[in-house]
């Protein structure tokens, strides 16, 4: 049995209307009725659907396929000129900030600011972001010169030279994670759980005439409306030829999960046989040893080697046992780098 499964959390954030919600309905599966609540957070979890782990299982015909996954959390409306934020709370606690803005004209949809302009909204986020991680850095440099009157200590006074950084780098209206703090510096702010510590990604939710178009600045570009007329199609072929007709090679959900292991520095392995095929989340550049840890703590702990098939090389010969006979399984040490499409089967003993 495997020990645990890693997923890394999104916060979906955007003003009223955007079309968050249905973007997050569309990830996750997860229908989210018009009676949720103004503060409601919802969570939940969306697999990226991944063409290797389908190859895989092609191959190997499995009694399982399992996907890496994403969890989503779904925000509160974006409100502007609020104190509190309450509305960022929850993407505090995630990994990465996905800021869905709104890009489509519509008689049916209201924009709550009376016309539609994409840049002004993505710039009023990043600037309640960073209106959000100001506040809070100044509350706590006024704890600190309190504390000052009695002598700060060591900590401290690495903690307000941090505050220092952070502060000045806010001002510029820059992320924090720009502002070049040491790594004990970050460990000193690390409880605030400032935002503009996190990455963050961009997705503009378009008419179905800006579907195919790629957005400026990275974002990723999604028409919601179009998703949901794709996702009601059942049948694979009848769907393929609709997005072909569209000029798109994937739905714009998988290009948005793509998107966002990508702003993480995140890829996957693979491990494959008759009982599972299944892609593992882990970070690029990891280790065997810690890659294998991903899958069961025991495989880090105990790690002799592991067996490596690219996989092209797996694609080429077909199965596991003609690519051993083909001398394409490799085998690989503790100080070996995971790569893209590795096929991974590790040896350990504890």
């Amino acid at each position: 049995m495997y020990e645990w499964e890693w997923r890394v959390k999104i916060a979906l954030i955007g003003f009223e209307q955007a079309g968050k919600r249905t973007l997050f309905s569309l990830l996750t599966g997860r229908v989210v009725g018009e009676n949720r609540k103004p503060g409601d957070v919802i969570e939940g979890v969306a697999d990226i659907r991944d063409p290797r782990v389908d190859k895989l299982a092609e191959l190997c015909q499995p009694e399982k396929t399992v996907y890496a996954q994403n969890h989503f959390v779904l925000c509160p409306d974006a409100v502007t000129g609020s104190e509190s934020r309450q509305w960022l709370d929850a993407a505090r606690r995630c990994d990465l900030l996905c800021l869905v803005v709104r890009a489509f004209e519509s008689d049916q949809v209201y924009h709550p600011d009376g016309s539609i302009d994409a840049d002004r909204d993505e710039t009023a986020l990043k600037s309640e972001i960073l209106l959000a991680d100001m506040a809070l850095v100044e509350k706590r440099q006024v704890r600190l010169v309190k504390d000052k009157r009695s002598g700060l200590t060591s900590d401290q006074k690495v903690e307000e030279k941090a505050l220092e950084k952070c502060m000045a780098t806010l001002e510029e209206e820059r992320w924090v994670s720009e502002a070049g703090l040491t790594d004990q510096e970050l460990a000193s702010i690390r409880s605030l759980d400032l935002l503009t510590l996190l990455p963050a990604m961009v997705v503009r939710n378009v008419s179905e005439a800006d579907v195919g178009g790629a957005a400026t600045d990275g974002a990723v570009t999604v028409s919601c409306q179009i998703e949901q007329e794709i996702s009601a199609i059942e049948d694979v072929t009848e769907r393929n030829e609709y997005l072909e007709s569209l000029g798109l090679n994937a739905l714009g959900v998988d290009r948005v999960n793509a998107a966002a292991y990508d702003a993480l520095g995140l890829m996957s392995l693979y491990t494959s046989g008759k009982d599972e095929c299944r892609a593992w989340t882990i970070r690029k550049g990891s280790l065997a040893p810690t890659a294998g840890g991903k899958i069961h703590s025991d495989i880090e702990r105990g790690f002799i080697r592991v067996e490596v098939t690219k996989f092209n090389d797996f694609l080429a010969t077909g199965s596991e046992k003609a690519a051993k006979d083909q001398g394409k399984v490799l085998l690989k040490g503790k100080d070996y780098i995971i790569e893209d499409g590795d096929i991974c089967h590790f040896l350990f003993n504890v």
